[in-house]
């Protein structure tokens, strides 16, 4: 039973740390250039894994896995982000 509220814990934490992350990159840091490096989906991933460690040591159904997934969710959110954006970037509405 509690195997299974950790598997849903990290399932949640992945699919909101991508989610989130993929939308805040292709919405607000589309001009910003040092998101669309190739360094940007690592950089982001160990520090969202680094900042998840301890919340995760606090939580009694979920473990160090749960922050890793967490990060690794967060860079890959990175990457598309910056995939969506690269077409756009100097797009006009036409009327």
């Amino acid at each position: 039973m509690f195997e299974i509220i950790g598997l849903a814990a990290a399932g949640a934490a992945s699919v909101g740390g991508f989610a989130g992350t993929r939308r805040f990159v292709r919405d607000r840091l589309r001009y910003v250039d040092a998101a669309h490096s190739g360094k940007a989906p690592w950089i982001a991933g160990v520090i969202a894994t680094l900042i998840a460690m301890p919340v995760v040591a606090l939580l009694p159904f979920v473990g160090a896995g749960t922050a890793i997934v967490f990060g690794i969710a967060v860079g890959y959110g990175v990457h598309k982000g910056t995939r969506d954006t690269r077409g756009r970037r100097g797009e006009v509405a036409v009327i």
